[in-house]
């Protein structure tokens, strides 16, 4: 997966997982118990609610933005940034939902199809290729080295093509190797994710201790991210509705029985009951188990420790060994 820590969390959709974050610490067991702190402080009148077993995920909404978003956003050398170019990868843009995103992974992490098999028929599906030209001259895309970034990247060259353009993909690897490359126009075009790229060009420029310019507000995000860019010779194209961030999962049968979609419904419903499972670092991360005792008042019996939305996260939800659990929000089980 791309580079992303507990520092950059996110939202939304259905979920299961194929990374794997090693992560049991000594609490991984039995769980870690709440504090008196904690069990003070949570949703007054709720009910006791205990995890439900199942194979199917829902990921509740966060509705009070706990989160960083990381909606998917081209980032593109601004020299190679044409008019034609930004028309042609914006089409992709306000096509691709998060929906798409999940079933596109379905494809290639489940049915295990190749990405860009998986691209040409998501092009040919969205009608993508018909409707953009101007294009001209090479363009060389960067994939990461995980097979969503891989299959966005392949959707960005078939269009680019249908443009006009001369596209191929290049599988650079992580994010600390492909965005240089993307500045000094080694690559032309990357598919990326607007909260954490924020992050990653604010520390770049700014030193790692620099105030968070990412936040759950796309608009501000996408501003803080454009201006970064125009500092290190990069522009951005539209952020697509469709996005790869952590957020929270219960399975679908406790969801149905307690009536719960968002994490406010949970901390409303549920006053006691509830286990946590994440990575070990989520009892002191502002953005894993104390992110969601402040902002959404929730109320924890124990927590596991786990991996990152990874198979341990998946199995736990799936056995009723935990509540709720991080996971991603564009995993390939969450096309139900």
């Amino acid at each position: 997966m791309r580079n992303r820590t507990l520092g950059t969390l996110g939202t939304a959709g259905l979920l299961l997982l194929s990374l794997a974050l090693a992560g049991c610490g000594s609490s991984g067991q039995s769980g870690t118990k709440a504090s008196s702190t904690t069990k003070a402080s949570a949703g007054a009148g709720g009910q006791a609610c205990q995890a439900v077993p199942g194979d199917q995920f829902v990921a509740l909404t966060d509705d009070k933005k706990l989160q960083t978003v990381d909606n998917i956003i081209p980032a593109v050398n601004a020299k190679a940034a044409s008019q034609p170019l930004l028309d042609a990868l914006n089409k992709v843009q306000a096509t691709l939902t998060s929906a798409d995103l999940i079933a596109l992974n379905k494809s290639t992490d489940i049915d295990r199809k190749t990405s860009p098999n998986v691209a040409k028929d998501y092009v040919a599906t969205k009608g993508l290729a018909s409707g953009v030209s101007g294009g001209s001259g090479n363009i060389t895309i960067g994939a990461a080295n995980f097979s969503e970034n891989q299959t966005l990247a392949n959707i960005y060259k078939l269009v680019l093509d249908a443009a006009g353009f001369k596209a191929s993909v290049k599988t650079v690897g992580n994010r600390e190797v492909y965005e240089p490359a993307l500045e000094k126009g080694q690559l032309q075009v990357v598919p990326e994710y607007a909260g954490t790229l924020t992050e990653f060009i604010n520390k770049a420029q700014n030193g790692s201790s620099a105030q968070p310019l990412a936040s759950g507000d796309l608009d501000a995000t996408v501003q803080a991210l454009t201006t970064l860019g125009d500092k290190v010779g990069l522009k951005f194209g539209q952020p697509a509705e469709a996005a790869d961030q952590n957020t929270f999962a219960v399975t679908k049968g406790f969801a149905d029985k307690y009536q719960v979609t968002t994490l406010s419904d949970l901390a409303a419903k549920c006053s006691s009951g509830l286990v946590l499972g994440g990575p070990p670092e989520c009892p002191t991360r502002p953005f894993c188990q104390p992110g969601l005792e402040d902002k959404y008042g929730m109320k924890f019996d124990s927590f596991t420790s786990l991996d990152a939305g990874g198979p341990l996260s998946k199995t736990a939800l799936k056995d009723g060994k935990v509540t709720l659990a991080l996971v991603f929000s564009s995993d390939a089980a969450l096309a139900g």
